[in-house]
Order: structure tokens, then C-alpha cells, then sequence
């Protein structure tokens, strides 16, 4: 039995093949970044999924492309939890960009982005990843990410330069009370996954001018130091992965032309177009 999973910091995708690359199922757990995320709670995510524990011991093969993962000692953490989960499997761990990168440009020079939960970008070489600066994540970069929209949605509403109409319905979406927000900023795990929730509000209000400028200026600042300091002009492909990316395509494109860019494709979730490309190795 062969895992290949695609995990963000809300949550991973698994799939399980068999010894012939056939789909057996597909489950869901909650995300495994290991940045952000203590060892224990890592090891309850996947414990408590199932279709994964039933299968722990026919594992042979695990392929796990994850936020967070790009550094080593957060690999370690993940790989010391999946081991002792998963005993018979042998364990490959790396960074989500790289899933994204083979779950769309396969092995084609391109740029592909991530704007979900967190945000990050490469340049691909056809061989390699090629990075700007080293992500720093959710409280210093993260532009254009859904944990940068709800933490400025925050922001706006709380020094009221957030239009009436709107912020009378986020008061009523979500809990505004400043102990609760304060509780789960800082004393509760994945303040990153917390703010980002914040970030679907927008999708109700696309159209309104405030929403519009909103987006434009994060996606604006992506551009400006996620993809403009790589020095490729238009016929270099450009790759979007993720839900922020997704929903706001439109918005996204015009920032892209904007910059005399243009946006070769948006995936919403890479879990399929990765199964075709594991499936495709020899």
C-alpha cells in the first residue's frame, strides 16, 4: 500500500494505492504543518482518521508534500510521528511548493505559487526549486494568504475602516469578542488556520469596492515579492494552487496583467493532478 498526501495547515488530503497504483480510498484529516503544530497533536490527526490506522501496517510507501516541510527540523518532527505510526513504511517528506509544482507544471520550468491557508512561491527549473528568501510564515510573510486577509478583515474592523453594511454581517458571522480572538491568537494552536477562517467572509463581498481593494493590494504585494523578483516575463508559465487563489481568480489575473504577467493556471486542490504524477513514475 502506497499514502501520497497533500497537506496544509487546515487540512491534508490522502490518497491509498495499491500495489498496482489503484485508488483505494481517499480520506481527510485535519492539517499537518509541523511548524506550527505540536508533535502530540501531529500524532492525534492521523490516529484518529480510520481509513489510516486500518491500514498502518500494510503501508509500505508514504510521498507526504506538506506546509511547513521545508526546513529540516520540522521534518523530523513529522517523520518521528509517521514512524512510529506507520513502522513498516518507508517515509518521504518535503514541502508543499513541490507537490505544487508536480501537481502543475509536472517537470516544466515554471513559477507556481500557493496562495491558501499560508502562501509561498518558487521558480522551477526543471530540475529544482528555486526560492526568493526562506518563508518565515504566518506572523512576518504570508502576503495574499488567507491568514493575511483575516488578520487585515481584524485589523479593519476593529479600527472601524471597514464599510457599515460589511461589518455589521462579519459581527454576525463570527465572534468578535476580544477575549475569544485573543484566546485563540495566542493561546490556542494554529492561529494561522483561526485568522485564515476569517477569509472566506470576502467571497460574499467580491464585489464590493472594499472587498476589491482589499484583495488587489495582498495579491499586489504577492506579486511584488513572491513572483517579480524572479525576473521571468510572460512566456515563463506562471501556477496558482490553493483555495485563495481559486475563489479569486478573476481579481488575481487583472493584479497579473497589472504586472504584465499572465496566469497559465489556478488549482484549486493539487491532490488529483499529484496522483496522476506519482502514477506516471516508473
Amino acid at each position: 500500500m502506497v499514502l501520497i498526501a497533500d497537506g496544509g495547515s487546515t487540512k491534508a488530503d490522502w490518497i491509498a494505492l495499491d500495489e498496482n497504483k489503484n485508488e483505494v480510498f481517499r480520506t481527510r484529516t485535519l492539517g499537518l504543518n509541523p511548524a506550527v503544530v505540536a508533535k502530540e497533536e501531529l500524532n492525534n490527526r492521523i490516529v484518529n482518521m480510520f481509513q489510516l490506522i486500518n491500514i498502518k501496517d500494510e503501508v509500505k510507501e508514504i510521498h507526504f508534500y506538506g506546509a511547513g516541510c521545508g526546513t529540516q527540523k520540522p521534518i523530523e518532527i513529522l517523520r518521528d510521528v509517521m514512524s512510529s505510526i506507520f513502522s513498516n513504511a518507508t517515509i518521504n517528506i518535503a514541502e508543499d511548493l513541490l507537490a505544487a509544482v508536480y501537481a502543475s507544471s509536472g517537470n516544466n520550468p515554471a513559477i507556481v505559487a500557493i496562495l491558501g491557508t499560508g502562501s509561498n512561491s518558487c521558480y522551477y527549473n526543471g530540475n529544482d526549486t528555486e526560492m526568493l528568501v526562506a518563508s518565515l510564515g504566518y506572523t512576518v510573510m504570508d502576503e495574499a494568504s488567507g491568514n493575511y486577509f483575516g488578520k487585515q478583515l481584524l485589523r479593519d474592523f476593529f479600527y472601524n475602516k471597514m464599510p457599515k453594511q460589511i461589518a455589521k454581517e462579519f459581527n454576525n458571522q463570527f465572534n468578535l469578542d476580544e477575549d475569544e480572538i485573543k484566546m485563540n491568537l495566542y493561546r490556542k494552536p494554529n492561529p494561522n488556520m483561526y485568522l485564515a477562517s476569517f477569509a472566506k467572509f470576502m467571497f460574499e463581498f467580491k464585489e464590493e469596492k472594499y472587498t476589491k481593494r482589499l484583495i488587489k493590494k495582498g495579491f499586489q504585494e504577492f506579486f511584488k515579492y513572491k513572483v517579480l523578483p524572479f525576473n521571468k516575463g510572460k512566456e515563463t508559465p506562471i501556477y496558482f494552487i490553493g483555495s485563495i487563489a481559486f475563489y479569486f481568480r478573476d481579481i488575481l489575473e487583472k493584479v497579473a496583467r497589472k504586472n504584465n504577467l499572465v496566469i497559465t493556471d489556478v488549482i484549486q486542490r493539487p491532490i488529483d493532478n499529484l496522483l496522476e504524477y506519482h502514477k506516471n513514475l516508473n
